[in-house]
């Protein structure tokens, strides 16, 4: 049997005016994933205008001095290709995928974008316009209402964290051009960026590419705002946002856990995984969904940055069976902080996320977000092949030790938004017709 050729390590290049690059081949379509990503994510949005990074990602690629709004899309259109602009807590970021030969033009074209983008007022209106909308929707969304304000209880309604990345109607309503130019000025430039290329090119090449369409760029960018780790759990916290009308209640519950460079990371991904994430929903799934009944989905997510992230249990639940499902996750939430996981669970989600591994890398656009991340956080370019041995250097009692320090109930803060009065009960008619279908419901919808 002929053994498969090794696959080209990643290549890292620092430009001359300070952009990072990094480079993957990948030979095996003639296709190849692009990746940009700024740090001028919405925890850099001026004070009183929460909401400007994410204007901005919405109206980046609406023209340049050099493509008009209908260039740019008509360059993408006849590519086959579809371009993503989106912001986060902490980055602006670009993204798409083309084929080969048409991969020095879209360079062209995302540098363009970024260097230079004009913010038409046409096009300010129009995207302020669908802004507006979805905040809208949100405040609509049971689902959306709920972790907002579980974040604003583990970070307070001042801190990045705790505030809406869209901003609120209000501040969207006041975000001009110039605003959006002004955030442009100030947050992005080169020593901001990184630029990750994944597929069907030579690596000294595709770098070159990047170099020559950044050649002369040298804008200077403020730091990145220092962040306040989340204030100390001084007990429960609870509040309920009255929704009526709606079929069925939210569920937020959660602690602020370590940042991603905590030497405890991935200790409490397993946690996070055994708690709620493998199988149908780990054991808050299996008590909740599968053996109560009383869930239309359950799981945990965890999400960590450059400080503390929340770990964060939802459900979706019928609004006369709020008290059962959170008395029921305390219990799973306490157990495993008492009594920590089994070594079953743990060999078991070991197994599933170094088995997810190569499905995350499976694909171009894949790899070059797995690549970003692994820049974002100095984690070297060779962390793919290091994960499963970091993950199986974590031992039961670094998982138990983790679930201990942080899965105290008395500490857990709550978050419940749907057809529910000032008090939490059940409000009216909302309630009973959520209680009448939640068994069904949680009998035929997945996991969430």
């Amino acid at each position: 049997m002929t053994a498969e050729p090794a696959r080209p390590a990643p290549v890292r290049r620092t430009l001359a005016n300070g952009a990072t690059v990094v480079v993957k081949e990948a030979h095996t379509t003639p296709a190849v994933s692009l990746s940009l990503s700024l740090d001028a994510g919405s925890i850099c949005d001026p004070a009183g205008a929460p909401g400007v990074a994410h204007f901005l990602a919405r109206v980046l690629d609406r023209g340049t001095p050099r493509r008009t709004a209908e260039e740019i899309a008509e360059t993408c259109d006849g590519g086959g290709v579809t371009l993503a602009v989106h912001a986060t807590r902490h980055t602006l970021s670009l993204g798409c995928t083309c084929l080969t030969e048409d991969f020095a033009a879209m360079v062209e074209l995302l540098a363009d974008v970024v260097r230079e983008p004009l913010c038409p007022e046409a096009e300010v209106e129009t995207r302020r316009r669908q802004i507006l909308t979805a905040i809208r929707q949100d405040d609509d969304s049971p689902a959306a209402r709920a972790v907002e304000r579980l974040h604003r209880l583990l970070y307070g309604d001042d801190h990045p964290y705790g505030r809406r990345a869209k901003g609120t109607a209000a501040s969207v309503e006041a975000i001009d051009r110039r605003a959006l130019l002004d955030f442009h000025r100030a947050r992005v430039a080169p020593a901001a960026l990184s630029v990750v290329v994944v597929g069907d090119v030579a690596a000294g090449a595709a770098a070159d590419a990047v170099a020559a369409a950044f050649d002369g760029w040298r804008a200077a960018a403020a730091s990145a705002p220092e962040l306040a780790p989340p204030p100390a759990a001084a007990g429960r916290r609870r509040e309920v946002v009255p929704m009526p009308g709606k079929a069925q209640v939210d569920l937020a519950y959660g602690f602020a856990a370590v940042a991603r460079t905590d030497p405890a990371y991935h200790a409490h991904v397993l946690l996070a995984n055994v708690l709620g994430q493998y199988g149908m929903g780990g054991r808050v799934g299996r008590s909740v969904r599968e053996r109560q009944g009383m869930a239309y989905y359950a799981f945990c997510g965890f999400e960590a940055d450059r400080i503390p992230g929340p770990l964060v249990v939802r459900a979706g639940v019928a609004a006369a069976n709020v008290d059962r499902a959170l008395a029921s996750i305390d219990e799973v939430v306490a157990g495993m902080g008492a009594e920590g996981v089994t070594e079953a669970e743990l060999e078991d989600s070991r197994r599933y996320l170094v088995g997810s591994l190569p499905r995350t890398l499976e694909t171009n656009a894949g790899t070059a977000a797995f690549l970003q991340n692994a820049e974002r956080f100095g984690l070297g370019l060779d962390y793919d092949r290091r994960l499963p041995g970091l993950l199986g250097a974590v031992t039961r009692d670094d998982v138990n030790a983790a679930a201990r320090a942080l899965l105290v109930p008395e500490r857990a803060a709550v978050a419940l938004a749907g057809p529910l009065n000032d008090a939490g009960a059940p409000d009216g008619a909302g309630a009973e017709a959520a209680d009448g279908a939640g068994e069904a419901a949680a009998g035929a919808e997945g996991a969430g």
